[in-house]
């Protein structure tokens, strides 16, 4: 299940004969605690059809119903047909994907990156938005399009999460489709991908196993930190292990 960020509270006791001080003392701390708290900003990453869009829909619920949280989300996914949930800001009623595709004579993955180009330049009053709700709600959830180049080498994408990390605390988590990484070559992929994004954001980074009702991550996890028990499952009869051993090797020794 989905953890929810946490937030610390600080208590003082102080003894009967400097009750008057002490209580004053205890005001001004609450108020300034109150002050600094500030909502968490946590922007959802992953490969086309890793199931962000649920994982948002279900972190959302979980955050609000089981932990008791306020949380505020916005939808950065210019095609998305339908929504799992109800986004307080919505990439859709600013920038028309079609009509990017139509006037730039764009496909649909050059659209999608326009959309967010365009978008990118009026992020600051999106910003100013979030900014108003930092004292108001605990997290602010961010769901973006399954176009992955955005954040590894798209303008937009480093607009957007340098803005948000400049002002909020911000946080990537990296959402990976479980049943696909059950093979070793899928897993590496997404992996290069992961590690792509976490060293140009340079950003607190959470990587997060999606559909485990479908398959078991306990095997994925085993083979990102253990490299012995990722030779074994590996297939020998193409090329493309050998990249991946090499990027295994290199991804266990940075871990």
């Amino acid at each position: 299940s989905p953890s929810s960020p946490s937030s610390s509270s600080s208590s003082s006791s102080s003894s009967p004969s400097s009750s008057s001080s002490s209580s004053s003392s205890s005001s001004s701390s609450s108020s300034s605690s109150s002050s600094a708290r500030s909502a968490v900003v946590v922007v959802i990453v992953g490969m086309a059809g890793s199931g962000k869009t649920t994982f948002v829909a279900g972190l959302q619920r979980h955050l609000r119903e089981v932990c008791g949280k306020r949380v505020y989300t916005v939808n950065l996914d210019p095609a998305v047909v339908s929504l799992g949930y109800e986004p307080n800001i919505d990439i859709r009623d600013t920038v028309d994907y079609k009509k990017v595709m139509q006037h730039y004579r764009l496909g649909p993955n050059g659209a999608i990156l326009t959309s967010l180009n365009l978008f990118a330049t009026k992020f600051g009053d999106v910003l100013q938005l979030l900014e108003q709700r930092r004292a108001t709600h605990d997290v602010i959830l961010v769901d973006t399009p399954g176009q992955i180049e955005v954040f590894t080498w798209s303008a937009s994408g480093t607009i957007i999460l340098e803005s948000l990390s400049a002002s909020l605390p911000t946080c990537v988590c990296y959402v990976l489709d479980t049943p696909r990484c059950s093979r070793p070559v899928t897993l590496m992929s997404n992996m290069l991908y992961a590690c792509s994004v976490l060293y140009k954001a340079k950003l607190p980074f959470l990587g997060c196993f999606n559909k485990v009702d479908v398959a078991n991550h306990r095997l994925c996890q085993e083979w990102m930190v253990n490299y012995d028990a990722f030779q074994v499952r590996r297939p020998a009869t193409h090329r493309s292990p050998i990249l991946t051993h090499s990027l295994q090797h290199i991804s266990d020794t940075d871990t």
